[in-house]
């Protein structure tokens, strides 16, 4: 047995016994709170042993007393016990593990260490680069229980306080040869686990709200946007081996070197299959990426750099493209993939107004869309920027001087004689209005303010900048050009272009891209610039958006600080410079 750093421990010690637990950020795919509760549980099982990995919140140190050190287990009002005794009690008593109808097992305790808890980012589920004293404080602890052999079911129980109830609030999550059992909930009870050897994919929880969200080896989604229908299947290698010889029989692992080949076959299997048509019309989809990927309770993504993966855990994400002219009415798909453990595939029809759930069956294989979008988003329908005022210009001013000038001479002259009744000379008639015609023309555009207040200002940036990010909306890259074109100017649309690009795209998705539903402009302060009809401004703004990927709608938000020059050209504003100075997630 190893029990470590107590130091560490011995500096969060009295944090621990003062301060409440506090609220973690839980990833976006996860639909439940088990993931805040104060002590988190994960459980790993294989071939040889349990792995099971504590984050102990301070309200639950004292359902888990029996493996704290002597001297904090005394602080919580316990009289002195061997270490040694209370820890046998909490294998045989505290938090169970039992193989089929037997005993619980006898466990070794690896680790007991006071640290921080785990901050993750709620979208990727990694971990956030984060203060020191970020997190709350909690009692980290790894048990290691021996297996001999392989047990057709595991039960799993919570601690319990002395009239029978359960004494701490734990979420879990089970993990069998690396595959998630069940998403994160909350262990209110004993919960008996069915373990498949043969295939740790149908591992399953009697309790069937312990259910995986993936549960289904195959999934099947359809994505409906102005312009283009997405077709994303994701799916096991292992079960297409059914339809299609993938080489894998008697493999326990898919190697690097073998990925390629497996990831073509798939492509050409699946572009023959589960028909798709659109308004009534056949199409054909062309393949946009296939990738192998990650999915578990906390993240999906892809796994890149390429590894090892192992054969029953792989699993493969296959994007197929229908251009369509704008945003269709109908779309209909046949899913045609059933066998002996695929007898439901879930699905979902996604749009803008967000996703249909549906479940597909030998009897139902028709996933249908139909358009219900009362007011939908038009990519075409670009924010309209106001005009920029006129720029000074020193001949006109001289003009309208001269006009002022002259109307006043005349009124000199002719003025008191036109007081008494007599009328003017025609000739000078006829100047005094060709004058004021001068006058009225050239006045406004000499002396009219181009200075622009941040008011102003934090329209125009706006709606550039949606008009930017509007481009993007579209697949075409001449498309996207022609649309940027409207609001930058010169060598800046190809640096436009390219940064954009990157910070809309999620690299762990594959390329996936960000739909922006909203441009939030929070601060602006302008300068004029000298001699020209324009402005320099450093900005700061939000962007919001929302990503549909592998069966989920990913929404993010983040915050960028530029300075921008904003010059009048050909009588439009457009951005001429840009330096970005910050980015961040919000």
């Amino acid at each position: 047995m190893r029990i470590a750093r107590w130091v560490s421990f011995a500096v969060l010690g009295i944090p621990l016994l003062l301060i409440p637990s506090s609220v973690l950020r839980p990833d976006a795919i996860v639909v439940t709170r088990a993931m805040l509760a104060s002590t988190v549980a994960e459980v790993f099982i294989e071939e040889d042993s349990i792995l099971v990995e504590l984050e102990i919140g301070v309200r639950d140190l004292d359902a888990f007393r029996n493996l704290l050190p002597d001297e904090l287990y005394q602080r919580l009002g316990h009289e002195p016990q061997p270490l040694s005794q209370r820890i046998k009690h909490f294998f045989a008593e505290d938090l169970t593990l039992k193989t089929g109808d037997g005993p619980p097992v006898a466990g070794r305790v690896l680790e007991v260490v006071g640290r921080r808890r785990v901050v993750r980012d709620e979208i990727t589920g990694q971990p956030l680069p984060v203060a020191d004293q970020e997190g709350e404080p909690v009692v980290f602890v790894r048990l290691v229980y021996p297996l001999g052999g392989r047990p057709e079911s595991l039960r799993i129980a919570p601690p319990r306080s002395a009239t029978g109830g359960i004494s701490a609030n734990i979420g879990f999550v089970t993990y069998h040869r690396q595959l998630p059992v069940n998403d994160f909930r909350y262990l209110a009870a004993e919960e008996r686990l069915a373990l498949d050897w043969s295939d740790p994919w149908y591992s399953r929880f009697d309790n069937r709200n312990l259910r995986r969200q993936f549960y289904s080896p195959i999934s099947v989604f359809l994505y409906i946007e102005p312009y283009e229908v997405r077709k994303e299947i994701v799916a096991r290698p292992k079960d297409l081996q059914q339809w299609i010889d993938l080489g894998l029989e008697g493999k326990e692992l898919i190697t690097v070197e073998d990925q390629e080949e497996i990831k073509r076959r798939v492509a050409e299997f699946l572009a023959e299959r589960n028909p798709v048509t659109i308004d009534g019309q056949p199409v054909d989809g062309t393949l946009d990426r296939i990738h192998f990927i990650y999915r578990n309770v906390r993240t999906s993504g892809v796994i890149d750099p390429p590894r090892d993966l192992d054969a029953i855990s792989a699993t493969l994400g296959v994007i197929f493209v229908y251009p369509t002219d704008g945003l269709p009415q109908e779309v209909a798909m046949e899913w045609q993939l059933f066998g002996p453990r695929i007898d439901r595939v879930p699905s979902s029809a996604t749009d803008e107004a967000g996703p249909l759930p549906y479940v597909l069956s030998p009897d139902d294989r028709w996933l249908r869309w139909q358009n219900f979008l009362k007011h939908p988003t038009d990519p075409r329908r670009l924010v309209e920027v106001k005009t920029p005022p006129q720029r000074r210009s020193v001949p006109l001013t001289l003009a309208a001087l001269g006009g002022l000038i002259g109307l006043a001479f005349l009124l000199a002259r002719h003025g008191r004689a036109a007081v008494r009744g007599e009328v003017p000379p025609f000739k000078a008639l006829g100047l005094a209005v060709a004058l004021a015609l001068v006058v009225i023309v050239t006045l406004p555009r000499s002396f009219g303010s181009s200075r622009v207040s941040e008011a102003d200002s934090q329209e125009i940036v706006g709606a550039l900048l949606g008009n930017i990010y509007r481009a993007f909306d579209y697949r075409d890259e001449s498309r996207i050009y022609d649309v940027l074109a409207r609001s930058a100017e010169g060598d800046l649309l190809t640096d436009i272009y390219l940064e954009t690009r990157r910070s809309l795209e999620l690299a762990n998705q594959g390329g996936a891209r960000v739909k922006v539903k909203e441009v939030e402009i929070l601060a602006s302060d302008p300068t004029p610039l000298a001699g020209d009809v324009g402005f320099v401004t450093r900005c700061t703004w939000n962007v919001s958006g929302s990503v549909g990927h592998w069966g989920h709608i990913h929404t993010r938000t983040n915050q960028y600080e530029a300075r921008f020059t904003v010059r009048a050209v050909d009588g439009a504003w457009k951005i001429t410079e840009l330096e970005l100075l910050q980015e961040q997630r919000v």
